[in-house]
């Protein structure tokens, strides 16, 4: 779904909230949720975070990058909400084109399952 989104956007930015379980060293994502008032631009995708109930089951962010580039900017660090940071890079055809980071930027395991 976020490769489909990424790809329908582009050149435009597109984000998504992670909800899952953290455990001390697996994080289970298992929904995507599409956040509230969101704005899809060329080199950002905001949310607004007054907009967001407080929700204890966001675990992270994952959004794109159409410049091809999987990592994380300063301001997705800065901005980060949650326990990981995934992106996805053009050309968004698979895995090949995904990473996931921790708020300090260390690029961590992914499993799709």
């Amino acid at each position: 779904m976020v490769l489909e989104s990424a790809r329908t956007l582009h050149p435009k930015e597109t984000i998504f909230l992670l909800r899952g379980k953290a455990t001390k060293n697996t994080l289970n994502i298992s929904e995507l949720l599409i956040p509230p008032a969101a704005t899809y631009g060329r080199g950002f995708s905001t949310l607004p975070m007054h907009m967001l109930p407080m929700d204890f089951s966001i675990v992270g962010t994952v959004h794109s990058h159409p410049s091809g580039n999987l990592a994380p900017s300063f301001e997705d660090l800065n901005h980060s909400m949650g326990k990981v940071i995934i992106i996805v890079a053009f050309p968004y055809q698979g895995e090949e084109n995904v990473a996931a980071y921790n708020r300090e930027g260390k690029r961590l395991t992914l499993q799709v399952t």
